[in-house]
């Protein structure tokens, strides 16, 4: 309960089905309105794995990462720590020296 407002908070159980039930569209694109009920939605899992991954696309340093995602070694973030292959190729460009001539 909050102490501050004396409602009861949101479970994580909850949260996460109300995410879920209200994603069913954005991540099915293609879907009918029609099917809403037979599809599947994001979860909040997805949620915080997509976040630790723009992160580490964006260049956070690992021991930020780690505290972030609260995991105990490097070898359980790898997951998260797979860029996309545009932001490879930024990272590739930005470091790229004869680019930096050019400019």
């Amino acid at each position: 309960m909050c102490p501050e407002t004396g409602r009861t908070r949101l479970s994580y159980h909850r949260a996460e089905e109300i995410f879920e039930e209200n994603t069913r569209l954005p991540a099915n694109p293609l879907a009918s309105p029609d099917d809403i009920e037979d599809l599947d939605g994001w979860t909040l899992h997805w949620l915080r794995h997509s976040a630790l991954t723009h992160d580490a696309e964006d260049g956070t340093s690992t021991p930020m990462l780690l505290a972030r995602s609260r995991h105990a070694s490097v070898r359980s973030l790898e997951r998260y720590a797979r860029p996309r292959v545009d932001s490879f190729a930024r990272h590739v460009a930005e470091r790229d020296p004869a680019a930096r001539r050019r400019t």
